[in-house]
């Protein structure tokens, strides 16, 4: 199996990068020549473009769904975090709530497509070391989505887990966010598998895990304080974890 990995890993590795190209200048001149909504469509495509590049390493993506997500609302995706794979998925399946991510400031420049997105795209950036900035960022974010009814999705762990299994987690960011929308839900998703594409190392990928998305009932923000709703929201995600 890992002879196939060293394989299929260069071609899934130049057709990400060939997507990421691709499409940074269609963001650029979606934003600047038509409008936001027009630009959300092709951050949208691209995302399931990237989704499906994964057949190139025999990895599918299955979302799990049973339940009616409440609309015209904001909704926090909270999910466990097992890889760079977690995102483009959360993003395409989700796309009719508009998921934003908090992510590290980092990200935010080197990347095609990507830095451009979470420039752009309404993401909330924040700088690890400056607790400060962090608390600024997060509340500018916060007021965003609930003005424009987005969502948001949050990795409470802040690193992935290299092996799947979960890390302790840090509450602040999502304790941020429902503050400034208490009328909204949180719905708490389980990643699984996404960390054996990476199972290797950097390279080869890992080929032919596939990666299931388990999504759990929507919890009412203002139903529980926030302390007895983030170790519910912790339990219910860790509990799903393979």
């Amino acid at each position: 199996m890992k002879i196939l990995s060293y394989i299929l890993s260069p071609i899934f590795g130049l057709s990400f990068f060939l997507i990421l190209v691709v499409f940074h200048p269609l963001q650029w001149f979606s934003l600047k020549f038509l409008d936001f909504n027009k630009y959300q469509k092709v951050v949208d495509w691209m995302n399931f473009f990237l989704v499906k590049n994964l057949l190139l390493i025999g990895v599918t993506v299955k979302v799990d769904n049973p339940h009616k997500l409440p609309e015209n609302t904001t909704l926090i995706f909270v999910s466990n975090h097992q890889s760079l794979f977690d995102i483009s998925p959360i993003s395409w399946f989700f796309r009719k709530h508009k998921p934003k991510f908090v992510s590290k400031k980092e990200l935010g420049k080197g990347i095609p497509s990507v830095s451009f997105n979470l420039r752009h795209g309404g993401a909330a950036l924040i700088d690890r070391n400056n607790g400060k900035q962090a608390i600024v960022e997060l509340a500018k974010f916060s007021k965003k989505i609930n003005k424009e009814k987005w969502s948001a999705a949050i990795f409470p762990e802040g690193t992935r887990s290299v092996d799947g299994k979960p890390k302790e987690f840090a509450t602040n960011g999502l304790k941020m966010i429902a503050k400034y929308n208490p009328d909204g839900y949180i719905v708490p998703l389980t990643v699984n598998n996404s960390w054996k594409v990476f199972k290797y190392g950097k390279f080869p990928f890992g080929v032919g895990s596939p990666i299931t998305i388990k999504t759990h009932a929507p919890i009412k923000i203002s139903s529980l304080p926030f302390n007895e709703l983030a170790k519910k929201v912790e339990l219910t995600i860790i509990t799903a974890i393979n």
